[in-house]
């Protein structure tokens, strides 16, 4: 089992940065593979990034790419979100999700994901 809590959600302003984490409990964060995800009000739930469990694989959704950074610390069992260049569009809760497998799956599918965090809101004014 994995429990997961996010913190960092907070107002910006456009072009401004955050730094979401993710703090895991439970023994097998290490072999869990882990991704972010965003729903907006009104919207689907969509993957924005991806890390294996060592970290060396990783993936973002098209809107995000060059500006956020998916990152792990398997020692402080957390996983992170840089967001930089934050627009507007980026506004919604954040959630972060694991899973133990990765293969034969699609990083992004919502429904692929065992545990969820409680979300953390980020709201970007323009």
């Amino acid at each position: 089992q994995v429990q997961l809590v996010e913190s960092g959600g907070e107002s910006v302003q456009a072009g401004g940065s955050l730094r979401l984490s993710c703090a895991a409990s439970g023994r097998t964060f290490s072999n869990t593979y882990m991704s972010w995800f965003r729903q907006a009000p009104g919207k689907e739930r969509e993957g924005v990034a991806y890390i294996s469990t060592a970290g060396t694989i990783r993936y973002y959704s098209d809107s995000v790419k060059g500006r956020f950074t998916i990152s792990r610390d398997n020692a402080k069992n957390t996983l992170y979100l840089q967001m930089n260049s934050l627009k507007a569009e980026d506004t919604a809760m954040y959630y972060c999700a694991g899973r133990l497998s990765s293969s034969g799956v699609t990083w992004y599918d919502v429904f692929t994901y065992k545990y969820w965090g409680q979300g953390t809101q980020v709201t970007v004014s323009s």
